[in-house]
């Protein structure tokens, strides 16, 4: 019964026109904000579009995972039409942001719809490779995200691992294969990285991979 009630929800969202007046996305943000996923529901029933920006430029998506919105992003995760690749301002995909927070369980469901995990420059790996993590970097690796992703300037994972993440980051980095010698375009290498955050395990630990 409860999968027949989510069939003719998908199908009712996918037959309506989307809305984008100012006032009706106001209400989605704020119903994302709130983590009120109910009344995201009605308002996507409403024909409110899930992408639209309001005046700020926020998305509603993007303020659910802000805010640790469970059911929001949920309600929102089963629109349809949502563009589970649009990109915020900074360039940053949904996948990205749940990436960098360490969300498993969002990074999952967002790969199951369609999220891509490789990408040119930033990659979601980078991004877990700069958060807490809670296995979110072993997973996107397993579901074959490169290791080797070069950002704009050059930065790969293993450089933000050393500079930024968890401290279990760098050792699944490069038990995973990733090369120890790339250089950024400032000339700096992970283990600069580390050296640079007074972060002595990860130098430690590159130091004695290089030495291998």
């Amino acid at each position: 019964m409860q999968s027949r009630r989510y069939v003719l929800l998908l199908l009712t969202l996918t037959a309506l026109p989307l809305s984008g007046r100012a006032a009706d996305i106001d209400d989605l943000l704020m119903a994302a904000e709130m983590d009120d996923g109910r009344s995201v529901l009605k308002l996507l029933l409403r024909g409110v579009d899930p992408n639209a920006l309001d005046a700020r430029g926020r998305q509603a998506l993007a303020t659910a995972m802000k805010e640790d919105s469970e059911r929001a992003f949920d309600a929102l995760l089963s629109h349809p039409g949502l563009e589970i690749k649009a990109r915020n301002a900074k360039g940053e995909t949904p996948l990205m942001l749940a990436a960098i927070k360490g969300r498993l369980d969002w990074v999952k469901k967002l790969v199951a719809k369609g999220a891509e995990i490789n990408q040119s420059g930033w990659t979601p790996l980078h991004y877990a490779c700069s958060g807490p993590d809670n296995g979110v970097a072993q997973w996107l690796i397993s579901q074959g995200a490169d290791i080797e992703a070069r950002a704009p300037n050059g930065t790969t994972p293993l450089m933000m691992a050393a500079g930024y993440g968890a401290l279990d980051l760098t050792p699944l980095l490069i038990k995973a294969g990733a090369l120890l010698t790339p250089r950024n375009a400032q000339g700096l290498s992970a283990e600069d990285f580390a050296r640079r955050a007074g972060r002595e395990r990860p130098q430690k630990q590159l130091a004695e991979a290089a030495a291998r």
